[in-house]
């Protein structure tokens, strides 16, 4: 989505829903209903639109109507203001296309990042720190050429969210995107995997397989934990980064790949190649552009954006969302979170369980898991001292 269209009309806060906006990577544009009809929307691919309850009903009484409107600005995603209330609630309309969102009285940033989160969930990193903002900056202009990606940073920091996003932010965002984690898959199998093979070239090959590399054909390779790739089929996979062509397994005749590499590691690469462990040609190879991503305790701004992703992954989209109040992302924001994001989604789903699904407060994020089943210390009664009659 490359724009986001704000409608002034009886929109509260209206500079503060713009600022925030802005500052979660979008490019905004502010018009008011009556010069809707001057917008210049040509150069727009597709758009969200945020407006308040009055701005909608105003445009679905006019004669183009509301859907009518969405369409000529290309809005894909709407999200509708009501009224402050005491309690924070959404309701998902038009197939999930539109969410009408009421804040609460005391939680306009939970909503704030709530619109900001739905109008492009295609976004595909929930963001809020400027360091993390910065990353995303620097990733959209890698993105729009076609360097290898060497992307390096603590497990659970989102590697494989910023690899996404680089392909999303690319042109070959409608080729594929294939993921594969090295450390995951047995060397024997990699090979056979990534370079593809023919029909007899080992025992179970009957039939022939072109191999992922000729599968992402067009689009985007990640290979995730890289450092994990055995020293063999480093040299094989440094052929094909240099020759742009691949020969399966019992095959003879090398076939043209079209491919955007990324690949990740936990690891600091240079200990690798230090210790003979990597190949030093490999990694210059794959380290043409070098992005990183940093952990959750040094990033805090992302702890809210990300917790509100995670909660509408796991409650089946927006309109389900619970509230959360200013107590439980305090909370969340002071914990320093060592297993980064898969602690924060661990805690998360707790806390869905213990709310019933309904408003998280502090009491339902049970961050040490031990507290749901460490036992409660029993407390004796006083002994009373027998007294000489």
């Amino acid at each position: 989505m490359n724009v986001v269209l704000c409608l002034t009309d009886d929109l509260p806060d209206r500079e503060a829903w713009i600022t925030h906006l802005h500052m979660r990577g979008y490019e905004t544009v502010t018009a008011d209903i009556k010069s809707l009809g001057t917008l210049k929307t040509d150069a727009w691919t597709r758009s969200g639109l945020i407006l308040s309850h009055g701005a909608a009903k105003q445009l679905a009484k006019d004669g183009t109507g509301f859907a009518g409107w969405c369409r000529t600005l290309k809005a894909e995603k709407i999200a509708v203001l009501d009224e402050t209330g005491e309690d924070f609630a959404v309701k998902g309309e038009f197939n999930g296309s539109v969410l009408k969102i009421r804040p609460a009285a005391d939680g306009w940033r939970f909503a704030a990042e709530v619109a900001a989160r739905f109008l492009d969930e295609e976004q595909g990193a929930a963001a809020g720190d400027p360091q993390t903002l910065s990353l995303l900056r620097l990733a959209r202009r890698v993105a729009q050429s076609d360097v290898t990606v060497m992307l390096v940073g603590p497990t659970g920091t989102g590697k494989e969210v910023i690899s996404r996003f680089l392909h999303n932010a690319s042109n070959r965002k409608r080729e594929p995107f294939i993921a594969v984690n090295c450390a995951a898959v047995p060397d024997s199998m990699l090979e056979a995997m990534l370079f593809g093979y023919e029909r007899g070239a080992f025992t179970g090959a009957h039939q022939p397989n072109k191999g992922i590399f000729r599968a992402a054909d067009g689009g985007t390779l990640l290979l995730d934990e890289v450092s994990e790739m055995a020293l063999h089929l480093q040299a094989k996979f440094l052929r094909v980064l240099q020759e742009k062509e691949v020969t399966p397994l019992g095959g003879s005749k090398s076939v043209p790949v079209d491919v955007r590499v990324i690949a990740t590691s936990n690891r600091y690469m240079m200990d690798e190649v230090k210790a003979g462990r990597f190949r030093e040609d490999l990694y210059y190879r794959l380290n043409v552009f070098p992005l990183a991503t940093q952990s959750l305790a040094e990033r805090s701004g992302d702890i809210l954006p990300i917790a509100i992703a995670l909660l509408a992954k796991h409650v089946g989209g927006f309109p389900n969302l619970p509230s959360m109040d200013e107590d439980a992302i305090a909370k969340l924001e002071a914990h320093d979170w060592p297993g980064n994001v898969r602690e924060l989604e661990n805690v998360l789903q707790r806390a869905l369980v213990l709310s019933g699904g309904r408003r998280i407060e502090a009491e339902h994020l049970m961050i040490d898991p031990l507290e749901l089943v460490r036992p409660v210390a029993r407390v004796e009664a006083p002994r009373r001292l027998a007294v000489a009659g």
